[in-house]
C-alpha cells in the first residue's frame, strides 16, 4: 500500500476537516488551503493542520469543493504541481470526471473519490476525525488512472478508517441518488410543510417527523449544487417517487369520498409493504446484512450524566448497544432512550437496569 506522508487538504469544511483531523491522528503531515481565510485559520486552531504555502509538493491533494469546481481546481493544483496524486470528496463524479478531461488534466494521476459520510451541520467546527469510520468511500478510476494514484487513495481511505468501494462513475451517480440525493429532497419536501403549519401542529410533532425530516437541515447552497450535478438521475427517482405518492393520494381520496370501500387501500397497502421490504435491505452494522435488533426501552432524566450511567450498566454486564436513539418528552424534564441490542441481551441488560433502580416502561 502506498504510505501517505503528506496531504493536502483544499477546502476545509465539515467533510475536507474531517479528512484532515482523520489524517493528523495517524501522523501525518497535512497542509489547508481555502479560498476562506476565517475557515483555513478555524480549522488550524482545530488542529486540521497548517496552512499550505505556494510550492511546497505533498503526495496526495484531497480537493473538498462543490461539484461544479472540482474540475477547475483540479487543473490549478496540476499546473502549481502540487501533488503526486490527487482526488476530490463530491458527491458527485460523472461531472468532475467529464470537465477535467474538458479541461485537459492528467488524469493518470487523478482519482474521483466520494466518502459516504456526512452530518447535518457543515463547516470545519462541525468537523470529525471519526466521520468516515467504517463508512463506504467509493472509488471512480477510469480506463486512464494509474495503479499508482488508485494504491494511493486506498492508502488514504484506510487512514481514515473508510471502507474503499471500486464502482464506475455513471454507476455511483444513478446509485447516491437513490440512497442520498433524492431522499434529501423528499425530506426537505416533508419539512416544507412544517413552514407554515399551525402551532397546534408542531406541538403534536414527535419522533416520527424528526426522523424523516432531519436531514433536511442541511445547507441549501451546497445541496443545490450537488442536485444540479446530478439531476438526471435525481429527478428520474423523483418522478418515481411523485409516482408512487400520487396513486397513493388518489386512493385515500377515493376513500374519504366514501366512492369505494376499504379495498380502495390496496395500492396504499401495496407501497407500505414495498417500504418495509427496502428498509430490511438497508446493509446493517459494519456493512453485513440488516439484523433485527431487541429494543429495551429505559426513561432517563434530561440532566448531566445519564446516558453515561446507563452505558455504564451495560458496560457491567457485558452487553453491547448496537444503536441509540432518544425522545424527549414535551414540556417534562426527561426522556426515553430506545437501546438497540442483540435479542438474546435484552431480558439481561432489562434486569440490570430494573435492580439498579432504572425505569423501564
Amino acid at each position: 500500500m502506498s504510505v501517505l506522508g503528506s496531504v493536502l487538504v483544499v477546502g476545509t469544511g465539515l467533510i475536507g476537516t474531517s479528512v484532515a483531523l482523520a489524517l493528523r491522528e495517524q501522523d501525518v503531515t497535512v497542509h489547508l488551503a481555502d479560498r476562506d481565510a476565517g475557515v483555513v485559520r478555524l480549522a488550524r486552531e482545530l488542529g486540521a493542520g497548517i496552512e499550505w504555502a505556494e510550492g511546497v509538493t505533498v503526495d496526495m491533494a484531497v480537493i473538498a469543493v462543490p461539484p461544479h469546481v472540482v474540475a477547475d481546481q483540479l487543473a490549478a493544483l496540476q499546473k502549481a504541481g502540487a501533488a503526486r496524486f490527487y482526488t476530490d470528496v463530491a458527491s458527485v463524479k460523472a461531472l468532475p470526471l467529464r470537465r477535467a478531461a474538458h479541461l485537459g488534466c492528467d488524469l493518470t494521476t487523478y482519482v474521483a473519490g466520494h466518502p459516504l459520510a456526512g452530518r447535518e451541520r457543515s463547516g470545519p467546527a462541525a468537523a470529525r476525525a471519526d466521520l468516515f469510520l467504517g463508512r463506504p468511500w467509493a472509488l471512480c478510476p477510469t480506463p486512464e488512472t494509474s495503479p499508482e494514484a488508485l494504491e494511493a487513495l486506498h492508502g488514504l481511505v484506510k487512514l481514515c478508517g473508510g471502507e474503499p468501494v471500486t464502482v464506475d462513475a455513471a454507476e455511483h451517480d444513478r446509485a447516491v441518488a437513490v440512497v442520498s440525493h433524492a431522499p434529501h429532497v423528499t425530506a426537505s419536501a416533508v419539512a416544507a410543510r412544517l413552514a407554515d403549519a399551525p402551532g397546534v401542529a408542531l406541538s403534536l410533532s414527535g419522533q416520527g417527523v424528526r426522523d424523516v425530516t432531519r436531514i433536511a437541515a442541511g445547507d441549501p447552497a451546497l445541496w443545490t449544487g450537488i442536485l444540479a450535478g446530478n439531476a438526471l438521475p435525481v429527478a428520474e427517482v423523483l418522478e418515481a417517487v411523485a409516482d408512487d405518492l400520487a396513486a397513493v393520494a388518489a386512493s385515500l381520496r377515493a376513500v374519504a369520498d366514501a366512492r369505494t370501500g376499504p379495498a380502495g387501500m390496496a395500492r396504499v397497502t401495496e407501497l407500505l409493504h414495498r417500504g418495509v421490504e427496502g428498509t430490511g435491505r438497508i446493509p446493517g452494522k459494519h456493512g453485513g446484512p440488516a439484523r433485527a435488533y431487541a429494543i429495551v426501552q429505559v426513561i432517563i432524566g434530561d440532566r448531566p450524566g445519564e446516558l453515561a450511567r446507563l452505558f455504564r450498566v451495560a458496560d457491567e454486564v457485558g452487553v453491547n448497544i448496537e444503536d441509540v436513539r432518544l425522545e424527549h418528552a414535551p414540556g417534562l424534564p426527561l426522556g426515553a432512550a430506545d437501546l438497540s441490542v442483540q435479542p438474546e441481551a435484552a431480558e439481561v441488560l432489562s434486569a440490570a437496569l430494573r435492580e439498579r433502580g432504572w425505569h423501564l416502561p
